[in-house]
């Protein structure tokens, strides 16, 4: 279609229009075109200039009376292009929750026409559902045919069902386990809890093809030790002798005790004294 002559001429009036929304001339572009909107309507585009906005324009619409000569003003804002970037789209909170992300300060909205769960009167088909009637302990809701097998394929397949590497290298299935629990109800040929405080299953719902290097029958040969062996060590109470090391030799005199003993004067041999009684004076 074409525009009306009248609003298509008005480019500055829209441009001025724009600036005015924006609060700021610079971030008001290059016209971009006009686009006929109907019956004396018509929209101007302008490129914005502004940060984090990428592809997104001014668009400013104008309108003409029957008969008149004049544009007037319709509406002004900043309006995505054909690829101008976008916030993703918004999601509820409930529907963006992912497992696992739920921790102990969060409470789950309820899912009132949850597809797993059915009422409670109508779970005829489990083995518990009888004995819960009796008890008078009836749930509102039970888990349902769809949510069992939900759940069932979803533990199977994970990290402790019989494509696990666990499982793959295990000698023996959860099932000849001593530690393996069996669930109640429809589940329990299928799946059970591992009770082995020393497998890295223990407390988890294992299937019964499952397996681990845990299982109560295993029985290996103990390895000898990596570390290379100590010469042995034997305790003993008897009295052995030991040599001990000789004394070392004395210090040699101090040379002032050497000194003092050179200055001494040598003792003279004395003349004898005759003797009275010798046979030349008798």
């Amino acid at each position: 279609m074409v525009v009306d002559a009248v609003l298509a001429s008005a480019v500055d009036l829209a441009r001025d229009v724009a600036v005015e929304a924006a609060e700021d001339a610079d971030a008001v572009g290059e016209h971009l075109g006009t686009k006929d909107d109907g019956d004396r309507l018509a929209t101007h585009t302008f490129a914005a200039h502004l940060a984090g906005y990428r592809g997104w324009v001014w668009a400013v619409t104008l309108a003409r009376a029957p008969r008149g000569k004049e544009a007037t003003i319709v509406e002004a804002a900043l309006v995505p292009a054909q690829h101008a970037l976008l916030a993703p789209a918004w999601v509820p909170w409930a529907e963006r929750v992912q497992p696992g992300d739920l921790d102990a300060s969060m409470v789950l909205p309820l899912i009132r026409d949850d597809v797993r769960l059915v009422p409670g009167y109508e779970a005829t088909l489990d083995e518990d559902a009888m004995e819960i009637w009796e008890l008078g302990l009836g749930r509102e809701r039970v888990l349902g045919p769809e949510g069992r097998d939900d759940v069932a394929t979803r533990w199977y397949r994970g990290s402790h069902g019989p494509t696990a590497a666990s499982a793959m290298a295990s000698a023996a299935p959860c099932q000849t386990c001593a530690f393996f629990v069996p669930l109640t109800g429809s589940l329990r040929m299928t799946f059970g809890a591992c009770t082995n405080e020393w497998s890295p299953s223990d407390g988890k719902v294992v299937s019964v093809d499952h397996g681990c290097g845990a299982h109560s029958q295993t029985d290996v040969e103990y390895g000898s030790s990596q570390w290379p062996e100590s010469d042995p060590v034997f305790v003993s109470e008897a009295a052995v002798p030991l040599e001990m090391s000789p004394e070392p030799d004395p210090e040699p005199a101090h040379h002032a005790d050497a000194e003092a003993e050179t200055d001494a004067e040598p003792e003279t041999d004395a003349e004898p004294e005759p003797d009275d009684r010798s046979p030349s004076s008798e």
